[in-house]
């Protein structure tokens, strides 16, 4: 009685290793035919959001592209675009422009879509608020021409 039931168990378990290599490699095979499938992301060209802008506290730090934060520095920090990204953010209330450079990242429960340096945000005219309505037009990777 006990090897038959030593048998039984050895079979079922055998066929349940069939069946879930068999299950697997289907899988994996279907989940790497549709990621080569799928076309790339492309990120929107303008965005609209809240920005908001850096403490104090992390003037100094490493940032998340490895340069040293500065408040005095036209850069600012993005969840949405990659990182070395230059973007043209602008205050709707006023309609003030500044051009920086995506070099860090927001926390990722963060809902704002941008945060910029003081001296940014400071050419916004934002800084008294602390929170600005603004729109983010993406220029590239490369640096844009100074006018």
């Amino acid at each position: 009685m006990k090897s038959q039931f030593k048998y039984a168990v050895t079979r079922c378990s055998f066929l349940l290793a069939v069946v879930f290599t068999t299950l697997c490699t289907t899988v994996h095979a279907q989940v790497a035919d549709t990621a080569q499938k799928a076309p790339p992301l492309k990120v929107k060209k303008t965005l609209y959001g809240l920005a908001s802008f850096y403490a104090n506290k992390f003037n100094g730090r490493r940032t998340a592209s490895g340069e040293i934060f500065s408040q005095n520095k036209f850069t600012c920090a993005c969840n949405v675009l990659p990182l070395d990204t230059w973007i043209r953010v602008t205050n709707l209330h006023n309609g003030r422009t500044v051009i920086v450079k995506t070099n860090d990242r927001l926390h990722p429960r963060m809902k704002r879509i941008v945060d910029l340096s003081k001296a940014a945000a400071t050419k916004l005219g934002y800084t008294g608020r602390g929170l600005a309505r603004v729109k983010v037009e993406v220029l590239g990777k490369k640096p844009p021409q100074a006018n």
